[in-house]
């Protein structure tokens, strides 16, 4: 188990990967060596999750802004 993570991986399929990493840490029973590889690829997926979950915020802002009235379209009363 290697802390690479590879960059094409899904949202989904990071994150259901990272909850089995949790689980098995949670779960104890492995060497330090073994513990250490879980932690830093958790690490790795973790990473790539906020990649995505920053990504998808950053399209709903230009989406949220675009729907914006720009000044001077708002109507007047």
């Amino acid at each position: 188990m290697t802390g690479k993570v590879d960059e094409t991986l899904g949202y989904e399929q990071a994150r259901d990967e990272l909850i089995e990493v949790v689980r098995r840490l949670e779960a104890g029973g492995t060497t330090l060596e073994e513990s250490l590889a879980l932690w830093e690829r958790g690490e790795a997926l973790a990473k790539v999750c906020r990649r995505w979950l920053e990504g998808a915020r950053a399209r709903l802002d230009a989406a949220l802004a675009e729907e914006e009235p720009k000044d001077g379209d708002a109507g007047t009363e």
